[in-house]
């Protein structure tokens, strides 16, 4: 792996993940579709037949199998509060990336999003208490933090890329 983005849900991990790896001319991997990939059915399968137990065992594997992998890997907003994972990104040579973004724009890019049913539940108020949960466990493992509230994908990519010497 040239890199792991890491942070909350609508930080941007798949759209800037994509681009970054587009722009290096690497594989993107999503760690969501990895786990889909191996398990044979959907997430929302694998917690309804399974459980939340059973899916963070995958998600652990994914994450393991994953750091050999050529590309960019763009990881689920939960994966580093999994103790395994967060050992495992903290041990990683792989720089890990924090896309932060605030609350409040995480909302407004989530918005009509059917797939993000957690964000529609919580509301405002949940958000920023989950992720005010999250945050420190984000910034640890994290190499690079980038806040990207106030900018396009595209210039994420580029603070990425200066932050990076390695995917120059």
């Amino acid at each position: 792996m040239k890199a792991i983005l890491v942070g909350f849900m609508g930080s941007g991990k798949t759209t800037v993940g994509r681009l970054l790896a587009n722009q290096i001319q690497v594989p993107y991997h999503d760690l969501d579709d990895v786990i889909v990939h191996n398990a044979g059915k959907s997430i929302q399968q694998i917690f309804d037949d399974q459980g939340e137990n059973t899916f963070r065992m995958l998600e652990h594997d994914a994450l393991m199998n994953s750091l050999g992998d050529e590309g960019i890997l763009g990881t689920g907003g939960g994966t580093p509060i999994q103790p395994a994972n967060f050992e495992l990104l903290l041990q990683t040579t792989v720089p890990v990336v924090l896309l932060d973004v605030l609350p409040e724009t995480i909302l407004a890019r989530l918005r009509g999003d059917s797939g993000r049913p957690l964000a529609k539940k919580l509301g405002l108020a949940g958000l920023i208490d989950l992720k005010h949960e999250r945050d420190d466990k984000y910034n640890q493992v994290s190499d690079i933090r980038i806040a990207t509230d106030s900018l396009t994908p595209e210039q994420v990519v580029e603070k990425i890329m200066q932050e990076l010497s390695v995917l120059k």
